[in-house]
C-alpha cells in the first residue's frame, strides 16, 4: 500500500544562542600578578578593560592613587568594579602604632568606598552590574601578626555584605578572600623553597594560590555566569581551620628576628 508523504516542515531559521554582551570593567589598584591576570582573561574573553592605578599603561589605563583623594575618570556607564589595592603588614599586636592600623584602614575599606562611591552613578545604568572586593583569609582564620589587616579587612567584608543588600537587584557585590598567592605583593614570604613549602604545608591543597585561579574567580563573579551571587565572600586557597599558629621557626619570619615587622604596602601589586 502505498505511503502518503507528510509534508515539509516549514522552513525556520535555527535559533542560535544569544552571545554574552560585552561588558565594561575597570579595575582599580594593581598592575601585576592576580588583576594583571584578571585584565587579561577578560579582555580574552572580549570584554572592555579599564584599568587605574599608579604605575600601569596603555590604553584604557588612568593614573590613580587610591590614597591620595583622586577622582577616577568613570565612564558613563560602567557593567564592573574590581577594587584590588593591597597591604601587608606583619607585626606583633603589641608594636602596630594607629598610624599602622589607620594606613592599612585608609586604603583598603576607605578606599574601596570612596571609588565604589565615585563608579555608582555609571554602575546603576547597567542593566546588570557587579563589583568585585578583595579581602583576606585572615579576616576568618586566626592568623599571627595578621591584627592590622585582619582588621582593614574584615570592614571591607562588612561593606561587601552591607552593599550586596542595599544596592540588590541590580547590583551585585562580592568579595574574594585569598589566602597566600604568588603575586609581587607577597614576594617576601615566598622567594625561597623553605618559604613556598612551609606556606604550602599549611594548606589542604598543599599549595600557594595561583594568580590565574584567583583572577579566574574574579571573572566569574564579574560576568553573568554569577548572577544569582551577592553578599558573599568567596576563599581561594583556603588555610585548614579556623585558627593557625606560626612559631619562631614560621618560614614567614626570619630566624634572626622573633618578632619582625614586615611591611609591604602597594595599591599597585596585589
Amino acid at each position: 500500500m502505498h505511503q502518503p508523504v507528510p509534508p515539509e516542515p516549514s522552513a525556520q531559521a535555527t535559533p542560535h544562542p544569544q552571545a554574552p554582551m560585552t561588558k565594561t570593567i575597570l579595575i582599580v589598584g594593581g598592575s601585576h600578578g592576580i588583576t594583571s591576570a584578571l585584565r587579561d582573561q577578560l579582555a580574552g574573553a572580549g570584554h572592555r578593560v579599564l584599568t587605574a592605578n599608579r604605575s600601569g599603561s596603555g590604553a584604557g589605563h588612568q593614573n590613580y592613587d587610591a590614597t591620595s583623594g583622586d577622582q577616577l575618570d568613570v565612564p558613563d556607564q560602567l557593567d564592573g568594579l574590581v577594587y584590588a589595592p593591597g597591604s601587608i603588614t606583619l607585626k606583633p599586636f603589641h608594636r602596630l602604632t594607629a598610624g599602622d592600623m589607620l594606613d592599612e584602614f585608609k586604603l583598603n575599606a576607605l578606599g574601596a568606598a570612596a571609588a565604589i562611591q565615585q563608579c555608582l552613578p555609571a554602575l546603576k545604568k547597567s542593566p546588570a552590574a557587579s563589583i568585585v572586593l578583595f579581602s583576606t583569609v585572615a579576616v576568618q582564620t586566626g592568623l599571627p601578626f595578621h591584627a592590622s589587616i585582619a582588621m582593614a579587612k574584615g570592614a571591607v567584608e562588612g561593606l561587601t555584605r552591607s552593599l550586596a543588600a542595599e544596592l540588590a537587584p541590580k547590583i551585585r557585590v562580592n568579595a574574594i578572600a585569598p589566602s597566600l598567592t604568588d603575586t609581587p605583593l607577597a614576594a617576601n614570604l615566598v622567594n625561597s623553597d623553605a618559604k613556598r613549602e612551609a606556606s604550602a604545608a599549611r594548606h589542604p591543597l598543599a599549595t600557594i594560590g595561583d594568580p590565574d585561579d584567583v583572577a579566574a574567580l574574579a571573572k566569574f563573579l564579574l560576568t553573568d555566569e554569577s548572577k544569582f551571587i551577592t553578599g558573599r565572600y568567596s576563599t581561594s586557597t583556603a588555610a585548614s581551620g579556623t585558627c593557625a599558629h606560626f612559631d619562631q621557626d614560621s618560614a614567614y619570619l626570619p630566624k634572626d628576628q622573633p618578632h619582625p615587622p614586615i611591611r609591604l604596602v602597594t595599591p599597585d601589586l596585589i
